[in-house]
């Protein structure tokens, strides 16, 4: 019976550490953090959770095995069966790298929205009264949205890798930040990035084209907590928000704070690139701005074409009821439009 409820512990304490179980406290790279003081790296930390998610994994293999060859002994199956268990029956989790470091960038996103917190544990906002007391480590942004763009075009907490190395530099230090960048990097690249890319390049085309659609919707079961709005194939505007953040006014704030402002960037970037252009006089430079020049004008004129549809849903000014669930708010939300990222 002792092994039997240790064995329990043990997969309970697996299954609590991904942010899908209902007990999840904080995510596992933090579970020494106090110890270090911001004087660790995030390898280090995942190094330390790998370790423990294989003593972990080893002990419940050999607990199991122990409880099949009593009950083998009890009912005199020698013949039959054979104690050991393969690595793929064993019901606990090794670490894994690659999902590890995507499911603490997730966690990083729910404290953006305020979900989490790194002074508190489990749920610090899922609905009801907003606490700004909760925060004091790591603030959640003052709006219910991060933008995903391939440049930072912002500057400030609008810019999803400002926010992340911010993020980082609180919980690991300044002084491995851009260590941590680069494990964060090489993990999602999976081979070495190319030469004269940057960390940041990698990880803001993560967010920009495989957070939601690969990673989100499958770990929530397409039942996503997260929306993202899209105004297209260019992506010339998306950004995320937190459904249990959402109110009526959420999609009017999207236009005038952030859409508008960011049509704004990307024509003043137009024109400063087509003034580099006039004096510029390697052909390979040339080449470039015209590219980075075209991409623009067709995001800019993505945005002219998106702002009305998504004034004509922020007019109507939509409110959602969480007991419906994700499928009939998402619905309700798009308004017969395609303004957020189907997750069906």
């Amino acid at each position: 019976l002792e092994t039997i409820n240790f064995n329990i512990n043990i997969s309970k304490t697996d299954w609590d550490s991904f942010e899908t179980s209902w007990d999840f406290k904080y995510h596992p790279f933090l579970n020494h953090i106090a110890e270090h003081k911001q004087n660790w790296t995030l390898e280090a930390a995942y190094k330390q959770w790998e370790n423990e998610a294989l003593e972990r994994f080893n002990q419940l293999k050999s607990n199991e095995e122990e409880l099949n060859r009593i009950f083998i002994d009890l009912y005199g199956l020698q013949d039959e069966l054979t104690p050991e268990e393969e690595d793929k029956d064993v019901s606990v989790r090794k670490a894994d790298q690659i999902r590890d470091v995507k499911s603490f960038l997730s966690y990083f996103i729910g404290c953006v929205f305020g979900r989490y917190s790194l002074d508190n544990e489990g749920l610090a906002y899922a609905g009801g009264e907003w606490d700004d007391a909760k925060y004091q480590t790591f603030m959640p942004n003052e709006d219910n949205v991060i933008v995903l763009t391939d440049a930072n075009y912002f500057h400030d907490q609008r810019d999803i890798i400002q926010r992340l190395e911010e993020f980082l530099t609180v919980i690991f230090g300044k002084e491995s930040l851009y260590q941590n960048l680069d494990f964060i990097a090489n993990t999602l690249e999976s081979k070495k990035f190319a030469k004269g890319v940057e960390a940041t390049d990698i990880i803001r085309q993560y967010f920009l084209n495989d957070f939601f659609k690969k990673d989100h919707l499958k770990i929530y079961q397409k039942r996503p907590i997260y929306w993202e709005l899209n105004s297209g194939r260019n992506q010339g505007f998306k950004a995320l928000f937190y459904l249990h953040r959402y109110n009526q006014d959420t999609l009017a704030m999207f236009r005038s704070s952030y859409l508008h402002n960011l049509q704004e960037y990307y024509e003043n970037t137009i024109k400063m690139r087509q003034e580099q252009m006039q004096i510029e006089t390697d052909k390979k430079q040339i080449k470039l701005l015209n590219k980075e020049i075209t991409k623009l004008k067709k995001q800019v004129a993505e945005i002219i074409k998106f702002d009305p549809i998504l004034q004509h849903v922020a007019n109507q000014s939509i409110a959602i009821d969480l007991d419906d669930g994700v499928v009939i708010n998402h619905q309700k939300i798009q308004a017969d439009t395609k303004i957020l990222t189907a997750i069906r």
